[in-house]
């Protein structure tokens, strides 16, 4: 069987370094990793680095940093994925945001350009508990966030990272547009609270406006692109458009997407949440 030659995008990432561990344990593929700090690197912001880690590439998983919002992303996705055709690229499986209407102008694109293509389109990650943007306030055992209210199926990464593996390596999953959801709609403190009992942590959870919140962040000195970034998700991604659950993990994997208690579980046995609160 011939190699297959596959560029991972975000390599370092949630998703990609996951995808990069399925791909290692497949002996017909050449796994070409796509970060900034790759031997041969990669950089959205700079398209001269694309056409060296393009060349003699299969299939490449999209992963677009910071996000498929951010205005810059249409005009890059468009040249990236013309140069990626014109390379000999045979597959591009894009993950996307779920509910995200710029997200969507760039899922047309790639159906529009790739010669085969899969969008996986995803909700918020369980992952963002522990590996991104909500691990601090946990570790303080002190959340504040807004849109308290809303129930969102948070999805597990590395659910995410088994279909993406899937789409990458069966041809039967071309033209396919999968929304993967979790198995459960909860709210952020319902899902502060079930952390808290899967680390036995005392976390105290407020609810604020989006207002204070953007103060909260400006406060923290948080740059402000990434503010805009993180308003935007809550403003316009989570005000409850995505309160339904799919079946498309199971769909596409033959087994249930993995909910959120057992996600917690299994991280809180990592210690990745058992420091003294402060």
């Amino acid at each position: 069987m011939k190699t297959q030659k596959i560029l991972v995008l975000g390599a370092n990432g949630k998703t990609g370094s996951r995808v990069i561990e399925r791909l290692q344990s497949n002996k017909n593929v050449e796994i070409k990793i796509g970060s900034r700090t790759a031997k041969t690197p990669f950089n959205w912001e700079n398209p001269a680095t694309w056409n060296a880690v393009l060349t003699g590439t299969d299939a490449v998983y999209i992963t677009f940093q910071p996000d498929l919002a951010v205005p810059s992303a249409v005009e890059i996705i468009q040249k990236f994925t013309v140069l990626a055709t014109k390379l000999g690229v045979q597959k591009m499986v894009l993950l996307s945001g779920r509910g995200e209407k710029e997200a969507q102008v760039c899922e047309e694109i790639v159906k529009n350009t790739a010669k085969n293509w899969t969008i996986v389109r995803a909700s918020w990650f369980n992952q963002n508990f522990s590996e991104s943007f909500f691990l601090d306030p946990i570790l303080a055992g002190f959340v504040a966030l807004p849109r308290a209210e809303v129930l969102e199926p948070f999805t597990d990464a590395n659910d995410i990272a088994d279909v993406v593996t899937e789409c990458l390596l069966q041809d039967k999953h071309n033209g396919q547009t999968y929304e993967l959801t979790g198995p459960e709609l909860l709210t952020l403190p319902q899902s502060v609270a079930k952390i808290a009992e899967a680390s036995n942590k005392k976390i105290e959870f407020q609810v604020l406006s989006l207002e204070e919140y953007t103060q909260m962040l400006q406060e923290y000195q948080i740059p402000e692109d990434h503010i805009w970034l993180i308003n935007y998700l809550f403003e316009q991604v989570l005000d409850g458009r995505n309160s339904s659950v799919t079946n498309d993990i199971e769909k596409v994997l033959g087994r249930k997407a993995t909910d959120f208690s057992a996600y917690a579980k299994e991280a809180a046995k990592t210690g990745i949440w058992n420091t003294v609160n402060v």
